[in-house]
């Protein structure tokens, strides 16, 4: 896939960061998660299964800030992985307006419900407490028009997977993308609920 077809913000920092066109991989991925599909991406790491999500994420948002509800939740597995990904996202948004949260287990819940009430557009999280809050009214998710997992290989460990599925009942109409390395029972399950429709991408 060429991105001629991308924002034009989000393709000026794609130029910045060297990327001349999508891998292999990715131009099979990208369409597909562009398309606005609910998609399963498994492939082992090193085919730029993150950099086609971050992609997706800032296309679909319009690499523009938007009121103060999240449009996009990313669930990853811990703190570490949640900073990293905002890290990595942030390489690719400095040139545009998008607002990035962590929201994980180790901070005071109250500062996170001050620190995401003036707006946030993406909000990357740790499944326990991105549930915690949702329940306690911290979090609006009425807006939410991208739900991913990152790295979804974890699922299954201290109860992640029903937390994302009670959360998945609370969403209106959106694009689930599950990221993974392998696919396994635990994420082949959320076709029963919300991948009944779901396209698998997947590379050896």
């Amino acid at each position: 896939m060429s991105f001629k077809k991308l924002h034009p913000l989000l393709k000026e920092s794609l130029e910045h960061l060297g990327f001349q066109t999508s891998n292999p991989f990715q131009k099979k991925v990208l369409p597909i998660l562009k398309g606005g599909a609910d998609t399963y991406v498994i492939a082992p790491k090193g085919r730029g299964k993150t950099t086609a999500l971050i992609i997706t994420t800032i296309h679909k948002l319009k690499a523009s800030a938007f009121e103060d509800s999240p449009r996009a939740i990313i669930v990853v597995k811990d703190k570490s992985d949640a900073l990293a990904l905002k890290e990595e996202f942030e390489k690719f948004t400095k040139n545009t307006g998008l607002r990035i949260y962590t929201l994980y287990d180790e901070y005071d819940i109250e500062k996170q419900k001050t620190e995401i009430y003036p707006g946030q557009d993406i909000v990357i999280a740790t499944p326990a407490r991105l549930s915690k809050l949702y329940f306690l009214n911290g979090i609006h998710m009425g807006e939410i028009q991208l739900f991913a997992i990152e790295d979804a290989d974890y699922l299954g460990r201290n109860n992640a997977y029903n937390h994302i599925l009670r959360l998945s009942e609370s969403l209106s109409k959106c694009q689930y993308i599950i990221i993974a390395d392998e696919m396994n029972s635990r994420i082949q399950n959320y076709q029963n609920a919300f991948m009944s429709n779901a396209q698998l991408v997947k590379q050896q």
